[in-house]
């Protein structure tokens, strides 16, 4: 027979045992943003510029060799992206370990939630390009290659507002071609204070 003080004992071990079960987790804290990439074009081998069918009639390249419309290599579109706080930079792989080459140029374009494209610029080995009576703005140095982060995109990506990103790879002489090509977007990192455009 338990004795009144054992009843005691475990009367209170098993309150303390059901008001331990009913107390709240505590709060998790939640893991950093990671930094993610999102293709942009596939690699594509080397053609000559002659072969290259299609044309993107509405560019006007400022050169004395060559065409001065160019023909499109190869272009595709991502989905809705969201820049919030991240810095957006050109890489040649996943990993971003790896840099790009394109030849001629790059063509980016910002398209708004509509649809509308509403930035552009030029990366690449390119004299002036036009669309319409506007010149486009060039990002990073005149050439064929760069390196992994070389190219920062993030001031010509809207800081808040949803987005897609086109990226058409140009050439208007010679031959055209263009590797792998990713945007990588690491997060917190911001807005730098160097703005990368061409003078």
């Amino acid at each position: 027979m338990l004795r009144p003080r054992t009843l005691t004992l475990t009367a209170a071990v098993s309150l303390l045992s059901a008001c331990a079960a009913r107390q709240a987790p505590p709060p998790t804290v939640a893991a950093p943003p990671q930094p993610r990439s999102v293709r942009l074009l596939s690699n594509t081998p080397e053609r000559e510029t002659a072969r290259l069918e299609k044309r993107r009639e509405d560019v006007e390249v400022d050169t004395r060799e060559g065409e001065r419309t160019p023909r499109i290599v190869a272009t595709a579109e991502t989905q809705p992206l969201r820049l919030d706080g991240a810095q957006a930079r050109l890489c040649g792989d996943e990993a971003c370990t790896q840099g790009f080459a394109v030849d001629n140029f790059l063509l980016l374009e910002v398209l708004d939630a509509k649809g509308k494209v509403s930035r552009r610029a030029a990366v690449g080995f390119t004299d002036s390009v036009f669309i319409g009576n506007e010149q486009v703005d060039n990002l990073g140095r005149r050439a064929f290659t760069f390196e992994p982060n070389e190219v920062d995109i993030t001031s010509l990506l809207p800081e808040s507002e949803p987005f897609r990103l086109r990226a058409t790879a140009l050439d208007f002489w010679g031959v055209g071609r263009v590797t792998e090509l990713f945007l990588r977007l690491e997060p917190g990192a911001g807005r730098g204070e160097d703005d990368l455009r061409g003078q």
